[in-house]
């Protein structure tokens, strides 16, 4: 029975890979503040991220996008952070958030592609929906991270505002301006920063405007048809 179970679970799992990625995702979510006090933690914190490029990698490739480009963004991005934590190259770092970052945006426009192929809306589609949008969110993180690095002082927050900010700090912030909600107290100051803030304003509102409202729209069409 074991087995089954499991040979179902991997069925279920390459039929929807964007299920698996975007639960893989949300997990970071509640993961990562345990993550980023402690050497382990950080180690483990870039052991995660290596399962996240992989799934996103994966995701890519079971899409009609081109795989050689992902691939060529994947490795340096893995090769430069593996040497940044145990080679002890810190100033890789950045480089690697830049290609991580490139890469998510990637498998982004690769999954949003996917989405508007066809005037079918499938379960993994709607899975899909919630993995773009993480992807994106992650995706603008990174290049939140990178900004502050190149940029020292981009971002201000209310507890101890002369400090760079977290990478779960910058992921909330990431989060709150995509969703148009704006609950951070994550200020960008440099006008760098306030650039990069309001490209992903703009991108969380086009992507509901059009992806989402256009799945949603279909799915009320098949519901109706169907009635």
């Amino acid at each position: 029975m074991t087995s089954f179970k499991r040979l179902r679970w991997w069925v279920t799992a390459r039929r929807h890979p964007s299920a698996l990625l975007l639960a893989v995702q949300l997990l970071g979510v509640l993961l990562y503040p345990a993550m980023e006090d402690t050497d382990a933690g950080r180690a483990l914190f870039g052991a995660f991220g290596m399962v996240v490029l992989a799934l996103a990698l994966w995701v890519v490739n079971r899409s009609a996008s081109i795989n050689w480009i992902a691939w060529c963004i994947a490795v340096p991005a893995v090769v430069m952070s593996l040497l940044s934590v145990w080679g002890q190259l810190p100033g890789l770092l950045v480089y690697a958030h830049l290609l991580e970052g490139t890469l998510y945006f990637y498998t982004a426009a690769s999954l949003t592609a996917y989405m508007l192929q066809d005037h079918e809306v499938t379960r993994d589609e709607l899975y899909a929906a919630g993995a773009t949008f993480t992807l994106l969110a992650w995706a603008f993180a990174f290049a939140f991270s990178v900004c502050q690095q190149w940029y020292p002082g981009s971002f201000i927050a209310a507890v101890n505002p002369e400090l760079p900010r977290s990478w779960m700090e910058l992921l909330f912030l990431s989060f709150s301006v995509l969703s148009s909600v704006g609950l951070s107290d994550i200020v960008p100051v440099r006008p760098e920063a306030r650039a990069l803030v309001m490209l992903e304003s703009f991108a969380g509102v086009m992507y509901i405007a059009l992806v989402v409202s256009r799945l949603i729209g279909l799915t009320v069409t098949r519901e109706r048809k169907g009635g």
